[in-house]
C-alpha cells in the first residue's frame, strides 16, 4: 500500500508542477486519497522527505511541500507507469 501511495503522491505533485517556488500546503497532500489512507499519506510524505524526494518548507501559516529538483530522474522513473 505504501508503494501505491508513494507513486500517487509523486504523480500528483509532478502534475501540479510543484518544484521549488511552486509548492502545495501540507493540508492539500492527502486530498484525492480515500479517507482511511489520509494519515498514511503524511507518513509516506515524511519518508519521502527523509529519502530526499520531497522538500518541506515552513511558512508563516503551514508547511509547504515540493519535489526535490535534484531527484527529478528518480521521480520520473518511479511515476512512469
Amino acid at each position: 500500500m505504501e508503494i501505491e501511495i508513494t507513486k500517487h503522491l509523486l504523480k500528483k505533485l509532478y502534475r501540479m508542477g510543484c518544484w521549488g517556488k511552486r509548492h502545495t500546503c501540507e493540508s492539500n497532500l492527502p486530498k484525492g486519497f480515500p479517507q482511511h489512507l489520509r494519515k498514511d499519506v503524511l507518513k509516506v510524505a515524511e519518508e519521502l522527505r527523509k529519502n530526499g524526494f520531497l522538500v518541506k518548507h515552513l511558512t508563516h501559516h503551514e508547511h509547504q511541500w515540493y519535489l526535490n529538483w535534484n531527484m527529478k530522474k528518480e521521480i520520473e522513473e518511479i511515476i512512469k507507469d
